[in-house]
């Protein structure tokens, strides 16, 4: 009889054991996702912060705006009558409200690489869009002469396989 009940007793323990690693298990991926996720911002977020860095360089060239291409619309045309704007060295021109956002298009080539972090995060990269020179800079009414240029920068971090993908964008306004 004393055997029947440890019998039962260590299979009762085996299953509640089983259970325990199981979630342990499953709470270590929970953890392991997370932290991934945060790596994979942290670098999106530097990215962005490289990128700020250019649009303000930009804002206050020399002339404004130097690095950017040519003004105008490309004359490659895209799918849906959209006409992609062109891109050099990761400053792009106004996009075409035609055309799909540049950070949801694959075959989009105008990335460029921020900073190396290394490690399993990899090199981030950014772009900046370079949206107008006529939005108020203050809340001033439509009389307020002044103007701001402002920029889009949209950035994402680049992971080794299986990792999270973060993209981040801000708007950088300049007077």
């Amino acid at each position: 009889m004393a055997l029947i009940v440890a019998l039962v007793m260590l299979a009762a323990m085996t299953i509640v054991g089983a259970a325990t690693l199981r979630t342990a298990t499953i709470e270590q991926k929970a953890a392991n996702a997370t932290q991934d996720r945060s790596l994979a911002f942290a670098a999106a977020e530097t990215a962005l912060r490289f990128g700020e860095t250019v649009a303000s360089a930009q804002a206050m060239a020399s002339p404004v705006n130097i690095g950017f291409p040519a003004q105008g619309l490309s004359t490659v045309t895209g799918g849906n009558g959209c006409t992609p704007t062109p891109c050099a060295a990761g400053l792009c021109e106004p996009p075409d409200p035609d055309c799909p956002p540049r950070w949801l298009d694959s075959a989009f080539t105008g990335w460029v690489n921020a900073t190396p972090l290394g490690g399993v995060i990899g090199t981030p990269q950014y772009f900046v869009e370079f949206i107008g020179l006529n939005f108020p800079c203050s809340d001033g009414g439509p009389s307020d002469p002044r103007n701001c240029k402002r920029y889009r920068i949209t950035a994402r971090s680049i992971p080794s396989a299986d990792r999270s993908v973060v993209i981040l964008q801000s708007v950088y306004a300049s007077e």
